[in-house]
C-alpha cells in the first residue's frame, strides 16, 4: 500500500461571497453575551452559541477579533449568554451595534451575585466558566462550561436568517399552543 504526498499549506478555500451566501440560508438562534473582566461590563450579539458535550456541560461560541468585546471576553473568567425572545430584536440590534453603549437605557441590567452582566427580561440565560479560546481564523472560539442556567419555556425564540431577524411564533397570538399533527 502507498502513501501518497500531502501538498504542503492548507487547501484553498472557496470565496467569501460564497461562504456568507451558504450561511445566510441557515437560521441561527440569538444571544446576546456578556462578560465584565473588571472593567466594567461588555457584550455582543452571536448566532454562533452550540452545544458542545453533555458531560461535562460546555457550550461554545465565537467572536470576531476585531470586535470591541474581544478584549473583554480574553480576560474574562466567567460570561452569561442571553436567550432573547421573539420580541427582542431592539436588544439583538443594540448589541450588535459598533460603538454604541450597550448598557445604557433603554437596557435594563443588573450584576449578579457573581458579578456578571444579567440582562432583564430574557427567555433564559447560562453562566459560563470560560475554560478555552481557541484561535479560530478571523475569531476566536470560546469553550465554556455551563455552571447555571434558568429558562422561561413559554417564550418564542428569535432567529437570524438571510441578513434579518425573525420570531419563531410557536404559539397563536392568544397564548394557546398550536395543534400537533400526528
Amino acid at each position: 500500500m502507498t502513501v501518497s504526498a500531502v501538498s504542503p499549506g492548507p487547501p484553498p478555500g472557496i470565496a467569501q461571497d460564497r461562504f456568507k451566501q451558504v450561511f445566510r440560508r441557515h437560521p441561527g438562534g440569538v444571544v446576546v453575551v456578556t462578560v465584565d473582566a473588571g472593567r466594567g461590563p461588555a457584550g455582543f450579539t452571536a448566532t454562533s452559541l452550540t452545544s458542545v458535550s453533555l458531560n461535562p456541560p460546555l457550550v461554545s461560541f465565537a467572536i470576531a477579533g476585531t470586535s470591541s468585546s474581544w478584549p473583554h471576553v480574553e480576560a474574562a473568567r466567567t460570561a452569561v449568554v442571553h436567550f432573547l425572545d421573539a420580541g427582542q430584536e431592539a436588544l439583538a440590534r443594540r448589541f450588535a451595534t459598533h460603538g454604541a453603549d450597550r448598557f445604557a437605557a433603554p437596557t435594563k441590567w443588573r450584576p449578579l451575585a457573581t458579578g456578571e452582566p444579567l440582562l432583564d427580561g430574557v427567555a433564559g440565560w447560562l453562566r459560563l466558566g470560560i475554560e478555552q479560546l481557541v484561535p479560530a481564523g478571523d475569531h476566536h472560539l470560546v469553550v465554556a462550561r455551563v455552571v447555571d442556567a434558568w429558562v422561561d419555556t413559554g417564550r418564542d425564540p428569535l432567529l437570524f436568517h438571510d441578513g434579518a431577524y425573525h420570531p419563531l411564533r410557536t404559539r397563536t397570538d392568544l397564548g394557546h399552543a398550536l395543534p400537533h399533527h400526528a
